[in-house]
């Protein structure tokens, strides 16, 4: 059964069912793009409205039922885009439509203007605060990118193919469908998983290389998702597959300039969403305010206890010394939630929301906790920093065996935080108890992507997958009551809770970054302290050079840097009728029903 298409596990084979390998580069061609950043994988699953089709004689007899029926699904579909917008719509989206824009510089088309009524009771001014919004009669302010990809001047993007008859193709489904997107070289794809069409629904070519992405499972829907994409050169592009509209954002780096690592929608916001960079900063975008002027400050000092104090006139950071193993170096916009909580008249809200200094070299990835309620980072300096973005701190910074950080995942309870590096190695962090809980030896070259597979975790065993630069897809069990705790392994006493001892009321009410007691640097211990994880299985693939990987409840995804996408089938189809829908996050696919793998 072996083969590279198929490998055997414990639990039964796995088995290559679908496959969408990279386009051919020209030889001859000196501007042909060359795969040097690594393939991305993101996905969500699309719930498409059930189609109605009756015979003449009985739609006569049901025809004023059927109208009812079609009216109320559109209703509940109407609806519920509603609630979750009311629900999650932060206070900080409300913008200011300027009337200098330029038409590329325009941000968004709302379909409903409306200003929503907040004044029922006092708000709390927090960066991703959900307020309760008693709405009403008032409409909804549900805004959509307003540039066409298809009939753009823009050079940024240099060539759009759709798939013929794209529109009836998607008025045609119904039920689940997962869509897949992935960047290869400068093109970005968007495919559909499981279907018979092999070629991309939409190929996109852009003047700059595509880095990063994510799509917003709050918004999505049959009639619109909202996808971000991150680019080298700083760029962001807000993108609705199904109507082929965009906006740009940090156009041409206004903002920042430097690479995009990663990017994240914040769990449960319609417009709010994450970036870090390659300068070591982590920026917050609200995807419907235009670009401001913004320069970020730029922190003095190598050492000592750092501080930023907030000047409470003109909201400007002032820096001494900072020490980037213990705190994070916010430079707050004059826009700042804070300003407007301050009450303070005139503030026209842009981009950014907030700028994170977190070190001072590549921010090479994050991810938010199960909980939404922490950010795991990892960097080039060889760091693992939990932050609470809520209250712009850092919580913990642990370093790592050797070398830089390169991947990280969260487990589905939150309890672990899995690594991988340039050491070779996986490594499982509590953040709860403070400390190493085990690594896992089984690469021979630098990690490239390590995610749980929900569907295996139980909460007292746990099922991850990495792949690496060695061409090994591997698969791990780790079991925290099973492990060997080595004898040299000094006692340690967990803290009950990770949040901060400083509430972020209490840290606003002062007007300055308040730094807390408890030490936050935690360095790696020696080989002999953890104990070791060994695999349970070792896949050598014929691949250029492995550089994602995903778990779907009926499947695995792996890509190549060039671009060659597999998903490989499960042994056994996992029935996870009873389980909870899982949030869609890059790199950990969303966890929902997949149809269309096995015929």
């Amino acid at each position: 059964m072996e083969s590279d298409s198929a490998f055997v596990a414990p639990e039964g084979v796995y088995s290559v069912t679908e496959e969408h390998k990279p386009l051919p580069v020209p030889v001859h061609s000196s501007t042909a793009a060359q795969p040097i950043y690594q393939t991305r994988l993101s996905s969500i699953t699309v719930r498409f409205p059930p189609k109605h089709s009756v015979s003449p004689g009985l739609a006569q007899f049901l025809g004023a039922n059927l109208t009812k029926d079609l009216k109320k699904d559109k209703e509940k579909e109407r609806e519920k885009e509603k609630e979750a917008v009311v629900k999650e719509r932060p206070l900080l989206e409300e913008r200011s439509m300027s009337s200098s824009s330029t038409p590329e510089d325009s941000f968004s088309s709302p379909d409903v203007v409306a200003t929503p009524d907040l004044s029922a009771e006092p708000q709390q001014y927090k960066l991703f605060s959900h307020p309760s919004v008693s709405v009403g009669k008032k409409k909804l302010n549900i805004s959509r990118p307003k540039h066409n990809m298809r009939t753009t001047s823009s050079t940024f993007i240099t060539r759009l193919q759709s798939t013929e008859g794209l529109s009836k193709t998607l008025a045609a489904k119904q039920g689940d469908v997962t869509f897949l997107f992935y960047n290869t070289g400068k093109a970005f794809l968007w495919i559909e998983v499981g279907s018979k069409i092999k070629d991309p629904l939409t190929r996109i070519s852009f003047s700059a290389y595509p880095t990063c992405h994510d799509v917003n499972p709050s918004t999505a829907s049959s009639e619109r998702l909202d996808v971000i994409i991150g680019f080298s050169t700083g760029d962001l592009v807000w993108f609705d597959p199904i109507s082929s509209r965009y906006c740009r954002l940090n156009k041409q780096g206004t903002i920042s300039s430097s690479l995009c690592t990663a990017v994240r929608w914040v769990p449960s916001s319609p417009t709010l969403f994450l970036v870090s960079h390659a300068d070591g900063t982590i920026i917050v975008y609200d995807k419907e305010r235009e670009d401001g002027i913004f320069t970020a400050t730029i922190p003095n000092g190598l050492t000592n206890t750092p501080h930023i104090t907030i000047n409470a006139h003109h909201a400007s950071p002032v820096s001494d010394e900072w020490d980037p193993l213990s705190t994070i170096f916010v430079t707050p916009p004059p826009w700042h939630p804070e300003a407007i909580g301050r009450g303070e008249k005139g503030v026209v809200v842009k981009n950014p929301v907030s700028h994170w200094r977190l070190c001072r070299r590549s921010v090479v990835d994050f991810v938010f906790s199960p909980d939404n309620k922490y950010v795991a980072a990892i960097s080039d300096d060889g760091c693992l920093r939990v932050i609470d973005p809520l209250a712009e701190q850092l919580v913990d910074c642990y370093a790592s065996y050797f070398g830089s950080m390169t991947c990280v995942a969260w487990s589905p309870d939150g309890r672990f935080i899995l690594t991988g590096g340039q050491d070779d190695l996986l490594t499982i962090f509590s953040p709860w108890e403070q400390r190493v809980v085990a690594r896992c030896q089984g690469h021979s070259s630098f990690v490239s992507a390590v995610a749980f597979d929900e569907l295996r975790c139980d909460g007292r065993t746990y099922r991850f997958g990495s792949v690496g630069e060695d061409n090994k897809l591997i698969l791990w069990d780790f079991s925290s009551g099973a492990l060997h705790r080595p004898k040299l392994l000094g006692a340690h006493h967990p803290r009950p809770s990770m949040s901060s001892s400083i509430s972020l009321a209490h840290r606003r009410g002062t007007g300055s970054t308040i730094q807390l007691s408890a030490p936050r640097y935690h360095p790696a211990p020696s080989r002999n302290e953890v104990s070791t994880v060994q695999p349970v299985l070792v896949k050598q693939l014929d691949a250029d050079l492995l550089t994602s990987l995903a778990f779907l409840p009926r499947a695995l995804i792996t890509a190549s840097k060039a671009g060659h996408v597999r998903v490989w089938v499960r042994p056994l189809v996992m029935a996870h009728a009873n389980s909870p829908r899982r949030r869609h996050t890059r790199g950990t696919l969303s966890v929902t029903d997949f149809r269309g793998v096995v015929h």
